[in-house]
């Protein structure tokens, strides 16, 4: 098991300190898996710094895929007109 550092955005590190945010959304450019911990730290943008503000989360579930692989579910097409939700069941 491992940790992870990664900044985020004040918005959704609020969202996550408040219980309503239990997923998080990323580019698949680092090795992460079950059971390793992911620190979120705070960061603003606007000076460009680290609040100082950080949590600590264990990983569950991880799935990675390209957007084109969404294509078996939907249209090119239905996607870029709609979009992608990311649902986190409670």
């Amino acid at each position: 098991m491992k940790e992870i550092e990664k900044k985020i955005l004040p918005e959704y590190f609020q969202a996550i300190l408040d219980g309503k945010k239990t997923f998080e959304l990323r580019l698949d450019d680092f090795e992460i898996e079950e059971g390793d911990t992911l620190i979120l730290k705070e960061w603003n943008p606007e000076v460009k710094n680290y609040t100082g503000r950080e949590l600590e989360r264990k990983v569950g579930y991880v799935n990675r895929f390209k957007i084109n692989e969404l294509t078996r579910f939907y249209t090119k097409e239905e996607i870029d007109e709609k979009g992608i939700q990311i649902i986190s069941l409670l």
